[in-house]
């Protein structure tokens, strides 16, 4: 996987997965996000680092966010952006995904952004495309979500500058989620001092145990005396009905309110990937309260996809 992300010159040819990224072109990203989060201050033009480049945003699963930061994100760096209606598209009349992008190649597209619902598609393509084009994956099944990954660790990197003393509790839905796995990659790839899991058992991977985690099955056990907190939307469209109880059952024992997040430390973040599901994941109080970090988790989506993509055309 490392040598189909970076190319030979040590920079970023592609983005599927947080494995296998050095954290020097980790920390690079960073850096690269804090100063478009800067310019974006200062400065009301846009940056014309993807001027006469073409970035299409290939979603074969709805994602508002992220299409529109991928987007946004695009935009600012003065692309042309394609949004494909995948639904009108040749895929509904059973060409494939490779046909598909070869095709947008040859009509000289240079970054894909590929959100799939099916894991390992988005490297797929990597593997077999007939050009220098630059794959992102935006999500693929219950694998990863690099972007996602990079801006949540940015988010704390700005409020808590190192990694090394930090205790992070990751609660909610493990098992189905592509976020929760790209989250503990990149933690301990920036050496967070200790990753925590929380969750019901039926929502916890079978192996767990192998990803430098620590596993808690309460709320107040798990987030004591820690410095981050991230929670994750429940993923209602990966698992089967007997998975919970109900959601009311749910937010009884894993959802987060101000009381749990007593057991925190005072200045313990909250973050949360989104769509919220209030009274599910997290009630409003905590989700709009002080400790909350999540509008500036959408702000810095934006600022690391631009890093991302910039990256990826300046190699050349």
């Amino acid at each position: 996987m490392k040598n189909l992300q970076q190319s030979e010159n040590k920079k970023l040819q592609h983005l599927l997965s947080i494995k296998g990224l050095d954290k020097k072109i980790i920390e690079q990203i960073f850096d690269d996000a804090d100063m478009f989060l800067e310019k974006e201050v200062t400065e009301l033009h846009n940056h014309a680092s993807l001027n006469g480049k073409t970035v299409c945003n290939l979603f074969f699963e709805n994602s508002t966010r992220t299409q529109t930061t991928f987007e946004i994100a695009a935009k600012r760096l003065s692309a042309n952006v394609i949004n494909l209606d995948i639904a009108t598209s040749s895929q509904s009349k059973g060409e494939s995904i490779l046909d598909l992008v070869n095709n947008l190649i040859a009509m000289s597209v240079d970054i894909f952004v590929i959100r799939h619902s099916e894991p390992g598609i988005p490297e797929l393509v990597a593997r077999n495309i007939k050009s220098n084009a630059h794959i992102i994956n935006a999500g693929d099944g219950d694998r990863e979500h690099p972007t996602q990954g990079l801006l949540d660790a940015f988010t704390i990197r700005k409020f808590k500058k190192s990694f090394s003393n930090l205790k992070v509790a990751i609660v909610g839905d493990i098992q189905h989620s592509r976020v929760a796995k790209s989250e503990i990659s990149i933690l301990s790839t920036l050496g967070t001092k200790e990753i925590r899991v929380i969750g019901p058992k039926t929502l916890m991977p079978d192996n767990i145990e192998d990803m430098n985690v620590n596993v808690f099955h309460t709320m107040e056990e798990g987030l004591n005396d820690v410095d981050v907190v991230m929670m994750l939307r429940i993923q209602k469209e990966r698992m089967s009905n007997n998975t919970i109880p109900s959601e009311s059952e749910y937010f009884k024992n894993f959802g987060l309110n101000q009381k749990r997040l007593k057991n925190a430390k005072d200045d313990a973040l909250v973050l949360h990937p989104g769509p919220i599901n209030r009274g599910v994941e997290i009630e409003s109080e905590v989700a709009d309260g002080k400790q909350s970090v999540i509008l500036e988790q959408v702000k810095h989506g934006i600022a690391i996809r631009m890093a991302v993509m910039t990256m990826m055309i300046d190699k050349k």
